[in-house]
């Protein structure tokens, strides 16, 4: 069953109508990771915000998003608000950025649960604690007791992790989450991502710039450059057979711990001259 369509979508900024995206159409079924790769201002996460709702008030938007059979594009914020975290949730890039520093973090993600769902207070912070453990923090309760800057990077994008699936969402977006990480927390937060969407049955739409990140959590992955897909499919096809040359050269940086010794790593410019539009 689709559970996200994005039709033609198209996004500008300001009155010179700075393009960001454009022609953008995808399909999501329920329970798929999708991965949207790019570098920076390739439009990937311009994406995502339209489908969030969360563009900025100078956006032009144009095209078809719907979500579970909604269309997205028009909402008011109030409607927009009522199905973050709850329908859709977001896991962002910057943990210290996302979580509010002079807060507790259990009562961040209670706050959360407390917008979508009636439960008494002592109800809501035994669902906190189970789902901090959930996400692999050992010591639930005192992290819940503790302000953001007492906690690793680790932990704390794993506290961003339970504010986004405490409701269990059908879709979870993910904006390079892993990127604050050192390269051995990252995978461990990775691993555990991909333990918890298998366990919740939610679908993923996840956002790098590292094709190698995002095979370690999709099974499918769009190519973005300059507002438009150039690519698209499964993601063992991009790897052994890509077609766009800015995706061969992202193939190549993903593979750079194959190459032999003293071998120069291509740029993405060595596939890809880049032409001022």
């Amino acid at each position: 069953m689709t559970l996200l369509e994005v039709t033609d979508l198209s996004v500008s900024f300001g009155r010179r109508r700075r393009v960001a995206v454009e022609g953008v159409s995808f399909t999501l079924d329920a329970g798929q990771r999708l991965g949207i790769i790019g570098e920076s201002g390739s439009g990937k996460t311009v994406t995502a915000l339209a489908v969030l709702g969360l563009l900025p008030d100078n956006a032009q938007v144009a095209g078809s998003v719907r979500l579970a059979g909604r269309e997205l594009i028009g909402l008011d914020d109030a409607a927009h608000a009522r199905l973050r975290g709850d329908l859709v949730s977001m896991v962002f890039q910057e943990p210290m950025t996302a979580l509010d520093p002079t807060m507790r973090v259990g009562r961040q993600v209670a706050e959360v649960l407390r917008l979508h769902a009636s439960e008494r207070a002592g109800a809501t912070r035994a669902r906190v604690i189970e789902m901090l453990g959930r996400v692999g923090l050992a010591d639930a309760e005192r992290v819940a007791d503790s302000f953001p800057h007492q906690l690793s990077g680790g932990q704390r994008q794993r506290c961003l992790m339970a504010m986004a699936l405490i409701n269990s969402p059908d879709l979870v977006i993910c904006d390079e989450p892993t990127t604050a990480l050192d390269v051995t927390v990252q995978a461990r937060v990775l691993a555990l991502l991909d333990e918890v969407l298998t366990a919740e049955g939610a679908a993923c739409l996840f956002i790098s710039h590292d094709l190698a990140v995002v095979s370690h959590v999709c099974s499918d992955v769009l190519v973005m450059l300059d507002g438009r897909i150039v690519e698209a499919g499964p993601v063992a096809k991009l790897f052994t057979a890509p077609e766009h040359p800015y995706t061969r050269g992202l193939v190549v940086t993903a593979r750079i711990d194959q190459l032999p010794p003293g071998q120069r790593l291509p740029t993405v410019e060595d596939f890809y001259p880049r032409v001022t539009r």
